[in-house]
């Protein structure tokens, strides 16, 4: 993964912030199953559509909060940046720290395999 920072500062950056820190590689099969956890709120695929939470489909690269048929937080609509490998990564570690006001309630994912086996899946649905 990336850091969104220019020269030195990407260097310091990535050693001060956790969602910087290089992932081990993931797997997509596994991240399916490791997205069970998300299932109640979440849906992949084409078909997806909002439900408790917004659908996941094509997610990367999405500006977050822009969904137009789920009801996001004035927090989510207001937060400003797409979603990247980092910004995924650092949501499911700690949702309430990366958009504080948001209302997914769930308090975040901390294996890092898991992690990156569900960044590799939600990446397959792009």
């Amino acid at each position: 993964m990336k850091c969104l920072l220019p020269g030195a500062l990407l260097v310091l950056a990535c050693f001060a912030l956790p969602a910087c820190a290089a992932l081990p590689a993931g797997d997509a099969k596994a991240g399916k199953v490791s997205f069970r956890i998300c299932i109640s709120c979440h849906q992949t695929g084409p078909a997806a559509r909002a439900g408790f939470g917004p659908p996941l489909y094509q997610v990367v690269g999405r500006k977050a909060g822009s969904v137009p048929d789920f009801a996001y937080s004035s927090a989510m609509k207001n937060a400003g940046f797409v979603w990247t490998d980092e910004k995924l990564v650092a949501f499911l570690r700690a949702p309430g720290e990366v958009v504080p006001g948001n209302k997914m309630r769930f308090y975040g994912i901390s294996n890092e395999q898991q992690l990156a086996n569900i960044l590799a899946y939600l990446r397959q649905q792009d």
